[in-house]
């Protein structure tokens, strides 16, 4: 059985977090993630009880507080960190290394082309693109929240059509892997432009915070685009 001492551990308050997950980036130590739409401690033996994840949080949910926890385990922080680094498969068994480059076929004036799909490479879901795959070269990238293509009708016409693509969640998904194969992604690809193209709801917006941060992490200094769409399936801002 763990042994237990009294010491300074993060306290997230369940009924004041939204799950945004703008906390998750800010521990070091991977201790936070979303789950079931809530900010959770995965460990106690990974929380170092600093707080650099009490800053970030918009709603005021995460606290510090002084209990009875298991020790922070530094040699066991190391080893889960490598393992969400090395995470690349998806439990469905979809790798990474089936990637490809789709070939546009068709007459561009064929009375179908609202309907044809202007995306141009495989796969789109970020925990499987490779950060050297050949689409990504010099691309304008566009990095996309799941919802959106579900909401916003014109997504292909108005925002695939001679971009990359890069679809998450940054609310149901890993954030902190997210993060990381987004900064490599930016370090070893020469991409041009970045689109980040969210939902309204507050949650969505840690997209846009993870792609700051991987710009952060990555030391490149590439434009950056926001589009903001509503739940009826509106453009409500850009900036």
């Amino acid at each position: 059985m763990p042994v237990k001492v009294k010491r300074s551990i993060v306290r997230i308050d369940e009924e004041k977090c939204n799950g945004c997950g703008l906390c998750v980036p800010s521990c070091a130590e991977g201790a936070l993630q979303i789950i079931g739409g809530k900010a959770k401690l995965v460990s106690e033996i990974y929380c170092d009880g600093l707080g650099a994840c009490m800053g970030e949080c918009p709603r005021g949910a995460i606290t510090i507080e002084e209990r009875n926890a298991e020790e922070y385990d530094e040699e066991s922080t190391k080893v889960h960190l490598e393992e969400m680094k090395q995470e690349e498969e998806l439990a469905c068994g979809c790798v990474s290394a089936n990637v490809a480059q789709l070939i546009e076929t068709g007459d561009p004036a064929d009375e179908m082309i609202s309907r044809r799909s202007m995306l141009g490479h495989w796969p789109v879901q970020l925990t499987l693109v490779p950060p050297n795959a050949p689409f990504l070269k010099d691309a304008d990238l566009v990095v996309a929240a799941d919802c959106v293509p579900f909401v916003y009708p014109g997504f292909h016409q108005d925002f695939l059509k001679d971009h990359a693509l890069v679809v998450a969640c940054p609310k149901l998904d890993d954030f902190q892997a997210h993060l990381a194969r987004l900064t490599e992604v930016l370090k070893q690809s020469s991409i041009k432009s970045l689109k980040v193209v969210h939902m309204e709801v507050p949650c969505c917006s840690g997209l846009v915070h993870m792609v700051k941060q991987a710009l952060l992490q990555s030391g490149k200094d590439i434009p950056v685009e926001e589009v903001t769409i509503g739940i009826k399936g509106e453009i409500l801002e850009t900036a």
